[in-house]
């Protein structure tokens, strides 16, 4: 009984991840959630209290997922450049946009704090992961030492994220790829 509780829940957040970044938050109705989850609207309010409820859920959830994609390649071996290389070059879905970025143009996450959390604490960890490579970089005589760390990850972060934009208004993953490419020859350039 318990596992199929878990497991109910567990589709119901996934399902409202998916939605989410297919249609946003105000395209994501309850209904539309149940039908592609295949649950009923009993199981959907015995799990959470509404939409806003779900929503909170998949976007943490959303949000430690990335978090453990990108600490993949942010922790993996190699020098702070190879690092940040791996990160940006990674595979990606890039015209579906980011599972989180997406969230943060969207004025109903952005407008409930329990929606938004997930996407500032994302962005926050990221930009302050990314500047801890950056510093050892830079301390390590691999990146130029007078840019602030923390500079340079926002920057790092705001190219993928309008890489993203860029795409998707292409509808090609050419612009991103060339967003990413200069974010790396501006990085080698010490």
């Amino acid at each position: 009984m318990y596992s199929e509780a878990m497991a109910t829940q567990d589709r119901l957040i996934e399902t409202t991840q998916e939605l989410l970044w297919e249609r946003g938050y105000v395209g994501t109705s309850p209904k539309a959630i149940q039908q592609r989850a295949g649950v009923g609207q009993g199981s959907m309010y015995h799990h959470f209290t509404g939409k806003s409820d779900l929503a909170a859920a998949a976007l943490s959830r959303s949000a430690q997922q990335l978090r453990a994609q990108a600490e993949q390649q942010l922790a993996g071996p190699g020098t702070a450049y190879e690092r940040i290389a791996a990160y940006l070059l990674r595979d990606r879905e890039v015209l579906r946009g980011c599972r989180i970025g997406r969230m943060a143009q969207d004025p109903d996450v952005i407008a409930e704090a329990e929606l938004r959390r997930p996407v500032e604490e994302t962005f926050d960890w990221l930009c302050g992961r990314i500047a801890e490579i950056v510093a050892e970089g830079q301390a390590d005589g691999e990146f130029a030492t007078g840019p602030d760390p923390a500079d340079i990850a926002a920057a790092v972060v705001a190219v993928l994220q309008g890489g993203y934009v860029l795409a998707r208004a292409a509808d090609s993953p050419e612009p991103f790829h060339q967003a990413v490419r200069g974010a790396l020859a501006l990085l080698r350039n010490r």
